[in-house]
């Protein structure tokens, strides 16, 4: 109940961003900001699921109550991706000035030399903000997600409060400044989180460089290197979209695609408060071999989708009015465009206990198979269906097309696993 009030601070907010963002820049510039974003969050993958394995790795070093080894994982797995973000940010440091920024996001109105100076200080936030997330894997983990959500709202507020002076004082929306204070406000509310949570309640985890047990990386990468391919589908899926429509359609219709999603994502958020915790419970149980309540949360998760599916339904009719109380006439929203977003919200909704489960169990290589096959349809697919008559919301559908897929083996392989069924590929 506590992350579902923080969340719903988190989500008032995203929506009061948008018509003040449009305010701010314009239509193009801040599709241009989206855009860029994505691209930049393709840097995601570096991290090579290490913090999906330290995830499970440290569930389960607590469930039997090692917690000198859930340190050993803590400090091993920061000193890594510390390692690889060093390395990475140099490499983008001395390739950013030969990227053509104006291009690859199809503007002709924002100088390419203020797109690279942006791109540096985004990237140089991220790389930070990306190591200093790791807390919050240690958080969900032990099933406390409440105390990291606990903390976003009050970047979240900050920023807010930033955004509103730069709208009452300045007269043109500056990308550069906009995009200093979305990065720097929550990297630095990482960074006092993690502070505050090393020193406090997980002390007795707070990574040492003395602790640091490469033997072990061979432990956090098995696992992690089969969520560092989920995780590569995921970034295809998603982060390439804003790309395709830019490319193809121009940086407004980036800004109209980014609108229906942040409005169908409210059901995706909400239910991911639900589902946050589950996870590594679901690790801890199967450690412990409770299958019954595994059995029984699992029917209660469903329960749960289909009343989200339900006010999902209602979203879609209610959509053209929220969206004229919400952003005026400054963008306008086709309706199969959010027709499609909520498919995709309830396909994501009907699908999360399961994956969530399997995530849990870590059984992943018929996933791994299934997303290397997701992964190298959608580029193509999306292209397709954008140029033809759907225009924007053909990316969506591709979106659907290829998620639509889970139904095929993800309930199925987790009732297999659940009931001591799974032989072969369905229990590796």
């Amino acid at each position: 109940m506590y992350s579902f009030g923080l969340q719903g601070v988190t989500i008032v907010i995203g929506f009061v961003y948008v018509p003040l963002l449009l305010d701010y820049l314009d239509n193009e510039r801040y599709g241009i900001w989206l855009t860029l974003t994505s691209i930049l969050g393709w840097f995601e993958f570096f991290n090579v699921g290490l913090g999906s394995g330290l995830r499970n790795k440290f569930a389960e070093a607590v469930a039997q109550d090692k917690h000198e080894l859930a340190r050993v994982y803590v400090s091993t797995t920061y000193a890594i991706v510390i390692a690889i973000f060093f390395a990475v940010i140099l490499l983008f440091y001395v390739l950013n000035p030969f990227l053509q920024w104006d291009a690859i996001l199809n503007t002709r109105t924002v100088p390419a030399q203020e797109l690279s100076i942006l791109a540096l200080i985004v990237f140089s936030f991220f790389s930070l903000r990306f190591i200093l997330k790791l807390v919050g894997v240690i958080l969900i983990a032990d099933q406390r997600p409440a105390v990291y959500n606990a903390f976003m709202p009050i970047g979240n507020v900050i920023t807010l409060i930033i955004i509103i002076l730069l709208i009452h004082f300045s007269e043109d929306g500056s990308l550069i400044v906009l995009g200093f204070v979305l990065s720097a406000v929550p990297a630095m509310v990482l960074l006092v989180m993690t502070f505050v949570l090393f020193n406090g309640r997980y002390r007795k985890y707070r990574p040492s460089l003395k602790l640091v047990n490469l033997k072990l990386s061979g432990d956090l990468m098995k696992l992690g290197r089969k969520f560092f391919i989920i995780q590569i589908s995921a970034i295809v899926l998603f982060m390439t979209s804003n790309i395709i429509i830019i490319q193809l359609l121009g940086p407004e219709e980036v800004t109209i695609y980014n609108i229906a999603y942040k409005y169908f994502s409210i059901p995706i958020m909400v239910f991911a408060i639900i589902m946050t915790p589950i996870w590594s419970a679901v690790t801890e149980a199967y450690v412990k071999k409770d299958i019954s309540w595994l059995k029984r949360t699992l029917q209660r998760l469903n329960l749960a989708s289909g009343i989200f599916v339900v006010g999902i339904f209602l979203m879609l009719l209610l959509s053209e009015m929220v969206y004229e109380l919400w952003i005026g006439d400054r963008v306008s929203i086709p309706f199969l465009l959010s027709l499609s977003m909520a498919f995709f919200a309830i396909i994501n909704v009907v699908l999360s206990p399961y994956t969530q489960f399997i995530n849990g169990f870590g059984k992943l290589k018929l996933t791994i198979i299934v997303v290397v096959v997701q992964t190298t349809l959608f580029i193509p697919l999306a292209v397709l269906l954008v140029k033809s008559s759907l225009g924007v919301s053909g990316v969506v559908l591709a979106i659907c097309l290829i998620n639509a897929m889970g139904f095929l083996y993800v309930p199925l392989q987790t009732y297999k696993i659940l009931n001591n069924k799974a032989k072969g590929i369905w229990g590796q």
